[in-house]
């Protein structure tokens, strides 16, 4: 009766059953409202903003960390074209140039770079094509005025045409492309609105006079900010590229030989040889960039910056090499790690020379010294290399004592390669020191070594190991040190 009683009243507020089999189970799931599932959207929207600006945040902050001269960068744009609305809200400046003064924020806005070879590039293409142009065209709308109304346009039209076709012709030329390519296109601009304003040669006067004083006005004070306030110069950054060139790629030769011969190669210290083959576009940049600056610190005038991009063009034709190198480091087929052994420790004596030899390329160019040390570092390189070629004669005669079944001198092709690159490596770091050295000679580095030094080194540079046996005395004094054939 009890039980009874009780069904009855489930029945009563019952609005719908699920009757499964004995032992089963049933998970029953509640559908969210729209109401729900738009407030669960809201919040992951949230959440997904925050993460991304978050991770902005930190990315702009770690760009200002690395190089703090980013973030005085944009402030000293900001100093600029705060200086430069001077000449709006000061009334007697802003009635003498007239409707013109938006010409000298342009002016800053466009002319302003991170560099002061970059800024005195385009201030001095800017100010010469504008002044170039105006007078031309000047000349050209005053011809045409005195030529007669049925005249005019033909004499502007065509002048316009034949400038306009020359001066862009001209920037397909190597030397205009890369020092005047953006003056070229000022020049152009200037001319062409100058040309067609259609105002009288009177009225032309006074809007070249204003326009020629808002432009210098931005290009003074552009100069005078970027050169005052934490000036970045373009040759101390081609500089400090070419000195950290070299030292990754002598820790990239280092590395691949140790991660042939290592257990677990890694990859952290042998890809350095990348960064000095994408470096190609920065040289060149910051070279064209730097002939433009005065002479500022060790940097005096017409100093060699183009010699950089040679060191630099040396550097990559031995990075080439070492890209080689890595590639046989990481192949699939390797020689057998007991014939390994047979010239790993002379193949990691001479990777250990290459690396000096850049090293001390680099602290020489690094500190603007002659380099005092470098030949003793090619000399005994040189050595290295003669003692690899003899183990590498002698390994054949070694290997046929092997047993046949389990080895052969196919097996060992592999290391033959890794360490004919290492010898040609050597003779491509001798390009690299051959291109300091002329660097140092025409830069005029400091000679910190006294006569002693001097007489040692020139006695070392021709080491005993390089000398042919049938050369008489005489010859080995004059000869200098050169890298053996390889094998």
């Amino acid at each position: 009766m009890d039980a009874a009683a009780r069904e009855a009243q489930v029945q009563g507020s019952l609005e719908w059953r699920v009757t499964v089999p004995e032992g089963a189970s049933v998970t029953v799931e509640h559908e969210a409202g729209v109401a729900e599932r738009a407030w669960a959207w809201v919040v992951r929207m949230l959440v997904t903003v925050r993460a991304a600006v978050g991770g902005f945040a930190r990315k702009v902050w770690k760009i200002g960390a690395d190089d703090p001269r980013r973030a005085v960068h944009g402030l000293k744009v900001g100093l600029a074209l705060t200086l430069v609305s001077v000449v709006y809200y000061t009334r007697p400046v802003y009635d003498g140039v007239g409707g013109n003064a938006m010409w000298a924020v342009m002016t800053v806005v466009v002319v302003f770079e991170y560099t002061v070879g970059g800024c005195m590039y385009k201030g001095f293409n800017r100010a010469v094509a504008t002044a170039s142009a105006g007078l031309l065209a000047l000349g050209v709308n005053w011809v045409a005025d005195k030529s007669g109304d049925k005249l005019e346009p033909f004499i502007l039209s065509g002048s316009l045409f034949l400038l306009a076709a020359s001066a862009t012709f001209s920037r397909f030329i190597p030397t205009v492309k890369a020092r005047f390519d953006y003056g070229v296109t000022i020049f152009i601009l200037t001319f062409s609105l100058v040309a067609v304003s259609g105002y009288r040669v009177d009225q032309l006067l006074d809007l070249a006079q204003q326009r020629m004083s808002t432009i210098a006005i931005g290009i003074v004070i552009c100069l005078a900010v970027c050169v005052v306030i934490w000036p970045v110069w373009a040759g101390q950054e081609l500089h400090l590229l070419t000195v950290r060139n070299m030292e990754k790629l002598a820790g990239a030769v280092e590395g691949c030989i140790e991660d042939y011969f290592a257990a677990k190669p890694s990859a952290a210290k042998s890809e350095g040889y990348k960064c000095v083959l994408n470096s190609k576009a920065s040289e060149d940049s910051q070279a064209n960039l730097a002939r433009w600056e005065p002479p500022h610190g060790r940097f005096g005038f017409r100093h060699p910056y183009a010699q950089y991009t040679k060191v630099g063009a040396a550097m990559r034709h031995c990075a080439y090499c070492v890209e080689a190198l890595n590639s046989c480091v990481r192949a699939e087929v390797q020689a057998p790690e007991h014939v390994k052994r047979l010239l790993g420790e002379v193949c990691t004596r001479l990777a250990s020379q290459c690396a000096r030899v850049l090293r001390e390329a680099s602290t020489s160019v690094a500190a603007m010294t002659s380099p005092k040390t470098l030949d003793f570092a090619v000399a005994d390189m040189n050595t290295a290399v003669h003692e690899l070629q003899g183990d590498l004669r002698a390994l054949p005669p070694v290997l046929a004592l092997e047993p046949a079944a389990e080895m052969s001198l196919m097996d060992a092709m592999p290391l033959f390669t890794v360490a004919s690159l290492l010898i040609e490596i050597s003779a491509r770091i001798e390009g690299v020191v051959d291109a300091v050295e002329m660097l140092a000679s025409l830069a005029n580095f400091k000679q910190v070594e006294d006569d002693d030094d001097k007489k040692g080194q020139t006695e070392m540079k021709v080491h005993p190991l390089n000398v042919p046996d049938d050369h008489d005395a005489s010859t080995q004094e004059s000869q200098t040190t050169k890298h053996p054939e390889q094998v």
